[in-house]
């Protein structure tokens, strides 16, 4: 695969593609059945990269027509005044899904306030009943950013069966639940992590190689299969300000035959996918 073979992956304009596709179909749905999908986010505390996210959400929802909620809390709030207000959301007929924007203050506890979610409204795919649904290959919301990996191999049909598959990074948010979908998929895969010994030898294997270990531009070109499938998940803010990924892209680019860049690759496709989980339990309630 030489250099002029390498296909650049567009998430941008996957994303936009799926937005599309779910705005069409809530049409449909308000049209056939009277139905608006809602998408809840709580907020705790002004964190500026969380509100940026917020902020993002709820321009997404409007963008394909659905009902849109934002609860700001103030830092301070107790675990037990967020857990009356999930209560709220999970009784709320007019909220399909909910989340709660991470990171929260340390006075909460992020896996009281995921396990509080009712499932069927856990679009984030967190909750242990949506994991345990995943481990059994019976998955109902799955988790975004994962999804959203496995839908960008599928529009730019890259073949999943058989192939070996490498992850870098086992985080509870992208590396675990991957290395399922992708096992799902008929892949052969390979976790790998801080502890794991000579990784270039490992990632050198793959087929599909996915860097999903938030450390900046760590994955370089000798590490690299030729015509190797490379899905970069990390952002990393260098010094400089420059947003870089987990792979060294001008060095694994002449190696690769698709890869992912940063930003645009794999970023866009996380909200696009929690659209589509609201939209889906949208549909259930029909």
């Amino acid at each position: 695969m030489g250099e002029s073979m390498t296909v650049i992956i567009d998430g941008k304009k996957i994303s936009q593609d799926v937005r599309n596709e779910i705005r069409e179909e809530a049409l449909r749905l308000k049209d056939d059945k009277g139905i608006v999908p809602g998408l809840a986010v709580i907020l705790v505390g002004d964190d500026p990269a969380s509100q940026i996210y917020v902020r993002g959400k709820k321009n997404a929802c409007e963008g394909v027509g659905f009902l849109s909620k934002e609860v700001r809390l103030p830092a301070h709030t107790s675990e037990a005044k967020l857990l009356e207000i999930i209560d709220v959301l999970n009784g709320d007929r007019d909220i399909n899904g909910f989340l709660v924007q991470l990171p929260v203050p340390e006075q909460i506890r992020p896996e009281a306030i995921v396990e509080a979610i009712d499932p069927k409204k856990d679009v984030d795919g967190l909750h242990p009943y949506n994991v345990g649904k995943l481990f059994s290959g019976n998955p109902y919301h799955k988790s975004c950013t994962p999804a959203g990996i496995i839908e960008l191999l599928d529009r730019y049909e890259v073949d999943i069966k058989g192939k070996e598959a490498v992850i870098v990074g086992r985080s509870v948010l992208v590396g675990k639940p991957l290395a399922l979908m992708l096992l799902e998929r008929h892949a052969t895969v390979t976790v790998c992590h801080t502890r794991t010994r000579n990784l270039p030898e490992v990632t050198k294997r793959a087929e599909i190689l996915v860097a999903a270990a938030g450390s900046a531009e760590m994955i370089r070109g000798d590490m690299v299969r030729e015509g190797a499938v490379v899905i970069d998940v990390g952002t990393n803010r260098l010094e400089n300000g420059k947003l870089v990924g987990d792979v060294a892209f001008a060095d694994v680019y002449k190696k690769a035959s698709y890869i992912t860049p940063v930003p645009g690759g794999v970023g866009p496709m996380t909200i696009a996918m929690l659209l589509k989980n609201t939209l889906n339990a949208a549909k259930f309630l029909s």
